[in-house]
């Protein structure tokens, strides 16, 4: 565990608010345990050491002057495929890029609200992958165990904040990009209803399947961090009602009706079946949910072919991300497969995939007549070893992602809202986690349950050893 300064992003901001703490020292802190853990988690791709602490002491000055903002001096961190001013975008790839003159909207709206962005953290090459390694930066360590990924593609995102780096960090999750990470680095990560939070300049991102999503180690930290984050920009193309989240923080969610789901959307050829451990961490939530007074029945949602409005999406995505990187000689082998095939998927097979997505929320969303959300494992395993699929081919590489991470990405084609808690360790102290998954617009009601659900959990009690992030 760190230090005894407050840890998480609401204690960090009332802190700050009534005095007892600046933010110079909380930032100076920050930057401090980055330096002390780089050798070995290598969270950050890049650290805003100078411009940090100069935000740090505006921050205090304007704190000493009586404003009051939610996160007013609060250190936090971005992932690298979210545009920071002054700081290249390199979303996990080699090359010399040119600096960015403007904010991303949803760091934009974490300045007005007085964040200091701290740095960006590691990333795959345009996330593709639930791990967090590439040619570019090297292996992003898991805080829990260093020889383990801390998944991906928001990896370095959540390896900082288990680590205690930062209280918080915003990721991005376009197959489960956010939940994955949390669920191996044991923390909250919520990916919202599309365009909850914006992807400007992006109008969308990846054709819709990826929104930004934050990460933290308790319900309420998360959820202040996306109600900062949340809104929209004229040029957004979904723009969805805006919902206050925070406050289904400390609101009992009543009694509901949950779906506990062990089937993933894929019909066949998966190379594993689900890990025993991550099953019985999953099952021990549903028999939590059920102690706490709601009702828990086993039922699937009927997925259908939803895998056919996905890869069309998901490829084309890398395809238009891949051309905006300066040498693309750089890029890794099977991410030059995935453009090739996003050529192929684009155009006509690229807007059926799009026009399937409401036949697959109609079919999906039928479970939501019965049920108010579905509970379901995160993953399938526990987190791989770092380095395990380095060598792998393109086809390899798919099926070991599909054998470990078969169960985010549906909710990514229908673009609603997931929330990732903490379901406890596999013998060996691996973190796993579960999920809870509900129709468009439930933010509140899962934020609810979650919070209930760490209530009774206490999973914010638990740190890795902070010695052995620590080591050179």
């Amino acid at each position: 565990m760190p230090d005894a300064a407050p840890t998480g992003l609401l204690a960090q901001a009332r802190a700050l608010a009534d005095g007892s703490v600046t933010s110079r020292s909380l930032v100076e802190r920050a930057l401090e345990r980055i330096a002390q853990t780089q050798p070995t988690l290598n969270a950050f791709r890049r650290v805003r050491g100078e411009a940090a602490l100069a935000e740090a002491d505006a921050a205090d000055r304007r704190l000493a002057s009586g404003d009051r903002l939610p996160l007013l001096g609060v250190p936090v961190a971005v992932k690298d495929d979210i545009d920071v001013a002054g700081e290249a975008t390199a979303f996990g790839c080699g090359g010399e890029f040119t600096l960015k003159t403007v904010d991303a909207e949803a760091v934009r709206r974490l300045r007005a609200a007085g964040a200091v962005v701290v740095g960006k953290t590691n990333t795959c090459e345009l996330g593709q992958w639930p791990f967090t390694e590439g040619a570019a930066f090297g292996a992003t360590r898991n805080p829990w165990s260093p020889a383990h990924t801390p998944g991906g593609s928001s990896g370095g995102a959540a390896a900082a904040v288990a680590a205690g780096l930062v209280p918080a960090a915003l990721g991005s999750d376009g197959a489960g990009s956010v939940r994955i990470p949390a669920a191996w680095t044991h923390l909250v990560g919520i990916k919202p209803q599309r365009g909850r939070v914006s992807t400007w300049p992006d109008p969308e991102a990846f054709n819709g399947l990826t929104g930004y999503g934050p990460l933290a180690r308790t319900v309420a930290d998360a959820a202040l961090l996306l109600d900062v984050a949340a809104g929209s920009h004229p040029g957004d193309r979904h723009r969805p009602s805006p919902v206050t989240v925070l406050p289904a923080a400390g609101r009992d969610p009543g009694r509901l009706r949950i779906a506990l789901s062990m089937r993933s959307a894929f019909h066949g050829g998966v190379p594993r079946p689900l890990d025993p451990a991550v099953r019985r961490a999953v099952t021990d939530v549903a028999e939590v949910l059920a102690r706490l007074g709601h009702d828990v029945v086993e039922a699937d949602p009927r997925y259908g072919l939803i895998g056919l409005a996905f890869v069309p999406r998901a490829s084309a995505g890398v395809r238009d991300w891949a051309s905006r990187m300066p040498d693309q000689t750089l890029l890794d082998r099977r991410t030059r497969h995935t453009v090739r095939q996003g050529r192929i998927l684009g155009g006509p097979v690229l807007r059926l995939s799009r026009a399937a997505e409401s036949r697959s929320r109609r079919r999906i969303g039928a479970i939501f007549t019965r049920f108010d959300v579905v509970l379901t494992p995160t993953t399938a395993t526990p987190p791989p070893r770092i380095g395990a699929h380095a060598e792998l081919s393109s086809w390899d590489t798919d099926r070991a992602i599909i054998a470990a991470c078969p169960y985010a990405w549906p909710w990514n084609v229908l673009g609603w809202p997931g929330v990732n808690v903490p379901a406890g360790f596999t013998a060996d102290g691996l973190p796993v986690g579960a999920q809870l998954l509900g129709p468009a617009d439930s933010e509140p009601l899962l934020v609810s349950l979650a919070a209930q659900l760490e209530d009774d959990q206490h999973w914010a009690r638990l740190w890795p050893d902070d010695e052995a992030v620590r080591q050179r």
